[in-house]
């Protein structure tokens, strides 16, 4: 009976009051590393990865555009995307499901759990979407996913991420460079946004004109 109570504690522990406590410190404090990062140390490729407070409103429009064009008026699940994604892999099974995760689900992903896991780290996946989304703003939200997500090569975060492709911080990011960036999730490591090839090229023209819709249509308003 005693294992079986510090059974149940471990999981409350490890389930509920470590993930709470990590989202209400972390939702005023920059995060120091995720496990992602731990794991590019532990595999040789590095982790270079620096917090910035000042990102420019062009990347995250960007990014929104490319990745999440509903973030601010879905609740961590869009379920319009989902629908399209299943109907699309009906009609063609052998290819590949289609990712329809929000910036939410991968801002879980990435400060939580990484990228291994399967059934079980969606569902876990879904449950601390469901907890990020509860006790973080939208603007928290994004503001961490970019600061955090794995942008190729061992860099983290749009200010790593700037720094090796561009040569600049992340503040300083032009419309062009801000775009590629977007243009290469979520295959960093295949698709390079310094020496962008035909489809990052015109993949960044192509969010440069998202990101204006974006702003003109009101689409990142829950970040301002």
């Amino acid at each position: 009976m005693k294992l079986g109570r510090r059974i149940i504690l471990a999981l409350f522990v490890l389930l509920v009051a470590a993930p709470l406590l990590a989202l209400l410190v972390f939702r005023f404090i920059p995060l120091p590393g995720t496990p992602q990062m731990l794991f590019s140390l532990l595999s040789g490729q590095g982790a270079h990865y620096k917090w910035s407070g000042d990102l420019p409103p062009v990347l995250g429009r960007a990014v929104i555009g490319s990745e999440d064009q509903n973030f601010c008026s879905h609740y961590g699940f869009d379920f319009e995307q989902i629908d399209k994604a299943v109907k699309a892999h009906e009609k063609n099974p052998r290819r590949r499901l289609r990712g329809a995760s929000t910036i939410s689900q991968q801002t879980a992903r990435t400060l939580f759990l990484g990228y291994r896991g399967g059934w079980v780290r969606k569902g876990l996946e879904t449950y601390l979407t469901v907890l990020i989304e509860a006790m973080w703003p939208k603007k928290r939200i994004l503001q961490a996913y970019l600061n955090t997500v794995d942008w190729g090569h061992g860099n983290f975060g749009a200010e790593a991420a700037a720094r090796a492709y561009f040569g600049t911080s992340a503040p300083k990011l032009t419309r062009l460079q801000a775009a590629r960036l977007a243009a290469v999730l979520p295959s960093p490591d295949r698709y390079s946004a310094s020496a962008p090839g035909p489809y990052v090229a015109g993949r960044a023209g192509f969010l440069i004109g998202q990101a204006s819709v974006v702003a003109r249509d009101g689409l990142d308003s829950c970040v301002k």
